[in-house]
């Protein structure tokens, strides 16, 4: 029996680049070391049980180049060994501790799976994570699709010389990782301004993603709705969001992870325990926060200390039951779709922020890991596949100038460009402005001047990521990202005084490529009008 419809299932995955070589230890780099530990090891884990088992599987996800960046430098997979040698000896700890208590299950979870990760990562990728990627990426299980090049949100950008090198510094950079070029791209945000799939063209790049809208209201109207891809006029490929099973994972309210059985993120080990006790794996300065350890469940609308013992056996049940709902849900989705959609099979793309699982919903791991095997056992109705599958299956797809959106609060940019962040465009768009004014002075620059100019280049990109004006708005981590804006600003000044001077410090330039050390490869060039 044939399948009815395809079901693309989509991952972002992306941490902003942080990296503070300046000090011993640095709260925010435990945000890429946490995702580590509870979203990228586990999603590897997920992929090799499903592959011994012989379960066939697609999924698609972006590997962003900062996070790509972050992956594979050395500083930070020293630091990311420290804190996962750390939760294995806390969890053993805890064993003990916890013998014969309600919290005996949830402890021995942790060790478990911390060992795991670290068998993973060290005898299975060797400390080289990518690789593990990379290795599904050739069996055809997996598509990794690239992002713009430090996740800059393109319709702000006002020169177009700035959004072909978020483009095209992207691209380089998956080939250095990957071996060849990306077929496609997670446009930060799905922020899409119109022209500029030109880019994506020219660096051969086949698709990309859209919030649903966005398609919907393409010129002229899209035939099947959001349930295929549309080619934009320079011929890229636009897959849009299907809202109703975005719903069901992502909504806290209505959807799957704030069900009462599922752990709490906000209890923590951090804060619950003893301090002499928790204080080795504190930071230096002492302070409690949050450690990724937790053995509460959300119980219900109860306060913290109200919060019942976590069973991870009983929430890994709820998992299954959530995986099964979902397929289900699916089934009948495609199965109404099919029965409109005559000419071709319809298409449902599935897309979430990668740290949505294992992170936020700490069963979302074991729920992907239940729907593959589901769908693949348990029914015929749906087939996985890749946008770029689906494109080989039906090359020929309407023609259609999607509109501006985003994936943001609102749909467009609000989010990105208000009063609480709208102070630092004049900056970014002067900084493009010079950084385009030294490309065309300099076209063929060699030596120190070369590489202050790359540096150039890299504090550009640096100050241009979206995560900042994001962090802005939201509050969090406010203070950090405004200084990182200002930090990248005034690096990039002094750099332009020193080129357009004549006066280039040496020591300063290779302080700056030390410090902010991502895209190695970097070519200012690609500023050239």
């Amino acid at each position: 029996m044939e399948e009815k419809g395809y079901l693309s299932l989509v991952l972002h995955a992306h941490l902003p680049f942080i990296r503070h070589p300046e000090y011993p230890d640095f709260l925010e780099e435990d945000w890429f070391f946490e995702a580590m530990v509870e979203t990228y090891l586990p999603l590897l884990n997920v992929y090799e049980n499903l592959t011994k088992e012989g379960v066939d599987f697609r999924i698609t996800m972006s590997l962003t180049p900062p996070l790509c960046a972050m992956m594979s430098d050395e500083l930070l997979i020293s630091r990311f060994r420290h804190y996962l040698n750390q939760r294995i000896e806390l969890s053993q700890k805890e064993i003990e501790r916890t013998k014969n208590t309600e919290f005996a299950e949830v402890a021995q979870m942790y060790k478990n799976k911390f060992l795991r990760y670290q068998d993973l990562f060290e005898n299975y990728y060797h400390g080289r994570i990518l690789e593990g990627f990379k290795k599904f990426q050739d069996m055809g299980k997996l598509e990794i699709i690239t992002c713009c090049a430090t996740h800059g949100y393109l319709p702000l950008q006002v020169h177009r010389e700035s959004v072909r090198a978020q483009i095209k510094i992207a691209v380089e950079d998956y080939k250095r990782h990957f071996g060849r070029g990306p077929r496609g791209i997670w446009l930060a945000e799905c922020a899409y301004n119109p022209g500029d799939d030109k880019f994506l063209q020219e660096e051969g790049i086949r698709f990309f993603f859209m919030e649903s809208h966005g398609v919907m209201h393409s010129v002229p109207r899209p035939k099947y709705g959001i349930y295929a891809p549309v080619y934009t006029p320079n011929g890229v490929a636009a897959f849009a969001r299907d809202m109703e099973s975005a719903q069901q994972v992502w909504s806290a309210e209505s959807g799957y992870p704030g069900d009462p059985n599922y752990r709490e993120f906000y209890r923590d080990l951090g804060y619950d325990l003893d301090y002499e006790y928790i204080k080795p794996y504190l930071h230096s300065d002492g302070v409690r926060r949050n450690i990724g350890m937790k053995y509460h469940k959300i119980t219900g609308k109860v306060s913290l200390n109200q919060k019942q013992p976590y069973f991870p056996s009983q929430a890994r049940e709820v998992a299954a039951s959530h995986a099964g709902n979902f397929m289900f849900n699916r089934q009948k989705q495609i199965e109404y779709l099919s029965s409109v959609i005559t000419d071709r099979k319809p298409l449902v793309v599935s897309m979430y922020d990668a740290e949505l699982y294992g992170h936020w919903w700490y069963e979302g791991i074991e729920f992907l890991e239940y729907l593959f095997k589901k769908v693949y056992y348990d029914q015929k109705d749906i087939k996985l596949i890749t946008p770029m599958e689906y494109l080989q299956k039906y090359p020929v797809n309407q023609v259609a100038q999607p509109s501006m959106s985003s994936w943001g609060d609102k749909g467009y940019h609000d989010v990105w460009l208000n009063s609480g962040n709208d102070w630092i465009y004049r900056h970014l768009i002067k900084a493009a402005q010079r950084m385009i004014e030294m490309a065309n002075k300099f076209p063929n620059a060699e030596g120190v001047l070369r590489r202050a100019l790359n540096q150039a280049a890299r504090e550009l990109v640096l100050m241009q990521s979206s995560d900042w004006a994001f962090l802005m708005t939201v509050g969090t981590a406010k203070e950090y990202s405004t200084k990182r804006t200002k930090d990248h600003i005034q690096r990039f000044i002094a750099l332009y005084e020193m080129i357009m001077g004549n006066r280039i410090d040496e020591g300063y330039v290779y302080n700056l490529e030390q410090r902010d050390n991502i895209f190695p490869q970097i070519n200012y060039e690609v500023y050239k009008s």
